[in-house]
């Protein structure tokens, strides 16, 4: 095992525990500042996620987007994700890794993701699971147009430095229950 691997697996497992003390307690106003922060991007297509485990819930805010939102289904290993048409009530279905997707509806490609993460640090970059699925995907909207990626965490789940390799997409934005920071000059 290399290094960076081994260093990134010690940082996935205190992010774990650093964010499963943080559900715990109250997610304050996180959804309400995500909302807020989303509607200047009221007319672009959006992408969330279904919560699953400890983390934080973006379903607030995704369905006050009033333009077309989307949630992630890995279509297979090494792939990027691509993202279907979700709205609340909509019929879900297990898959990969668990997570819920919409049972049927039309694909879309969102301009705004809406992040999942275990850490993210002061430069922007965020750990994820290890699977790169977000990494390959936003490398490849980012290609075809401007792609903005907010990660969505608890205030606990801020590192030092996060672990990173030459493919690592970094956040422009990061929201958590006590406020909104932006990367990059963005």
């Amino acid at each position: 095992m290399t290094d960076l691997v081994a260093l990134k697996a010690a940082a996935r497992k205190a992010a774990f525990a650093a964010r499963k003390a943080a559900f715990a307690k109250e997610q304050g106003q996180a959804a309400e500042i995500l909302a807020d922060f989303l509607s200047a991007h009221r007319h672009r297509p959006l992408a969330g996620y279904m919560p699953m485990r400890t983390e934080i819930d973006p379903l607030p805010a995704m369905a006050a987007h009033p333009a077309a939102v989307g949630v992630p289904v890995i279509p297979g290993a090494a792939q990027p994700l691509r993202f279907r048409e979700w709205s609340p009530g909509a019929a879900m279905v297990e898959g990969e890794f668990g997570a819920l997707i919409p049972a049927e509806g039309a694909w879309i490609e969102p301009e705004v993701l809406i992040v999942p993460l275990l850490a993210f640090d002061a430069r922007g970059f965020r750990l994820g699971y290890g699977g790169g699925f977000y990494d390959r995907t936003l490398e490849g909207l980012r290609a075809r147009r401007r792609t903005l990626a907010v990660g969505f965490a608890f205030a606990a789940q801020e590192v030092d430095e996060v672990p990173i390799e030459d493919t690592d997409q970094p956040l422009d934005a990061i929201v958590t229950e006590t406020g909104l920071r932006l990367f990059g000059g963005k």
